[in-house]
């Protein structure tokens, strides 16, 4: 199957207890299409760069085989740019600028020969320009995954709930399920949720693992402890995209393949943190990658006595 995930492609900027980078590679777009393609999922990403996007970044998703043909490039406006420091918890961080550049007016344009893709992925924008996406499929796919944030529930809310009325699965973290709900307990909030549209929803608890909800099966799958943290910037949009990208290449979609997918994300999620940006998943190798599962089967694996 095809995965066609439309986000940002962006510059940021971050400063972490551990260091900081100048401007570097990121953007949600950036981290499914990445996450997805270490798992050999076909993935094609729609967005907006300027001019002052490098050649070098472009590279990145050639290496990786990411099909770039929906990224527009506006050759006299510049990319987005996001500034953000992270307090010694790594939970909280403060927005130090937000430049949204030519993201502003963005109006994405789907390749005709993506349009028929099985499974998209609605990053994190504006609900406006997530319809315009859906209303250009030529076919409901066979999995349409949202996510969404705090921002738009504030400022958007109908169009947000037209959105998420169409979709099959949103992905939001516990904080934003709690919002959107308005049940403090998850497992009242997924079903609200649910009610809106999704059969499935994700609840991404950071540090603490997730939570999945299809009907009333739920699954648990927890986050790796590591030894090194240095920044969860794109942690949960890793997480979405070795969701989907480990749907596109299994094409199971029953509640086992999502419990499955759950796990790879977490997987790839937890490789993102330990360096600064896309580094880690840029060099991430297979060896790695299935090392890392290994890791969370011994987690979870025990013997139970009755």
């Amino acid at each position: 199957m095809k995965l066609l995930t439309v986000g940002t492609v962006a510059f940021d900027a971050i400063e972490t207890p551990f260091g900081k980078t100048d401007k570097i590679l990121g953007g949600a777009a950036t981290y499914i299409g990445l996450a997805a393609s270490k798992l050999g999922a076909q993935v094609n990403i729609v967005s907006v760069i300027g001019g002052d996007f490098p050649q070098e970044y472009i590279e990145v998703f050639q290496k990786n085989k990411i099909g770039i043909e929906g990224i527009k490039e506006i050759k006299e406006g510049k990319t987005f740019f996001w500034a953000g420091k992270y307090h010694i918890d790594m939970n909280n961080r403060d927005s130090l600028a937000t430049e949204l550049n030519v993201l502003e007016n963005f109006d994405p344009v789907i390749p005709e020969n993506q349009k028929d893709s099985e499974i998209l992925m609605l990053g994190n924008l504006h609900p406006a320009v997530q319809l315009s996406v859906l209303n250009q499929m030529k076919k409901k796919p066979e999995l349409t995954i949202l996510d969404t944030m705090d921002f738009w529930m504030n400022s958007t809310w109908d169009l947000l709930m037209q959105v998420i009325s169409k979709v099959d699965v949103i992905t939001i973290n516990d904080a934003e399920a709690r919002q959107l709900s308005g049940e403090f307990s998850l497992v009242k909030a997924a079903q609200k949720i649910q009610e809106m549209g999704p059969e499935v929803v994700v609840i991404k608890k950071g540090e603490h693992g997730a939570l999945l909800f299809n009907k009333k099966q739920v699954f648990f799958a927890p986050a790796l402890p590591l030894e090194d943290v240095f920044d969860p910037t794109g942690a949960g949009d890793t997480f979405a995209g070795g969701f989907a990208g480990y749907l596109t290449q299994t094409g199971d979609l029953s509640f086992e393949g999502l419990k499955k997918a759950i796990i790879v994300g977490s997987a790839l999620a937890s490789f993102t943190v330990e360096k600064f940006g896309t580094e880690k998943l840029q060099e991430l190798t297979s060896q790695e990658y299935k090392s890392r599962l290994e890791e969370f089967k011994n987690l979870t694996e025990y013997n139970y006595i009755i």
